[in-house]
């Protein structure tokens, strides 16, 4: 559920980048159409909100590493019994 919202944030975001595209290439700086501002806002709300639910995942276990080639942290091997520390 938690990765799906994600892959739909970052579609948002895509959707949010071509609707601000558009709106540069439509208004040619009209100082009167404010479009382009209000899709950057709604980027950055979805940019942070998009970290905010990848930090909750991360924080929760839900959201982690599984690489074949890291297998965690490594052992370490047991002290000897005749070492004393002084």
């Amino acid at each position: 559920m938690l990765k799906i919202a994600i892959i739909l944030l970052m579609v948002a975001l895509v959707a949010s980048l071509a609707s601000g595209f558009y709106f540069l290439m439509v208004d040619q700086g009209d100082r009167h159409k404010r479009r382009l501002w209000h899709s950057l806002g709604v980027r950055l709300g979805l940019a942070i909100g998009l970290a905010a639910l990848i930090v909750y995942g991360v924080a929760t276990g839900q959201l982690g590493h599984r690489n074949p080639w890291d297998a965690g942290p490594a052992q370490q091997a047991p002290a000897a019994s005749g070492d004393t520390a002084n």
